[in-house]
């Protein structure tokens, strides 16, 4: 048979335990920073929008 390992339980782990025991509510903060992906589209509506642009000027000089 295999042996059996124990698993350690984190310090927050136990402590969020507790406070559901107890009633307190427990709020965890989750903030992601998205500012690189408003930039990075951004610069792809940019692109996008000038080739389009130079795509139009070609259509006119080339006709």
């Amino acid at each position: 048979m295999a042996k059996k390992e124990r698993r350690t339980v984190s310090a927050n782990l136990i402590a969020e335990n507790k406070a559901r025991r107890s009633g307190a509510p427990v709020t965890a903060e989750f903030k992601p920073d998205y500012s690189y992906v408003k930039k990075d589209l951004t610069r792809i509506g940019i692109l996008a929008g000038s080739f389009f642009l130079i795509l139009v000027v070609l259509a006119f000089f080339l006709r």
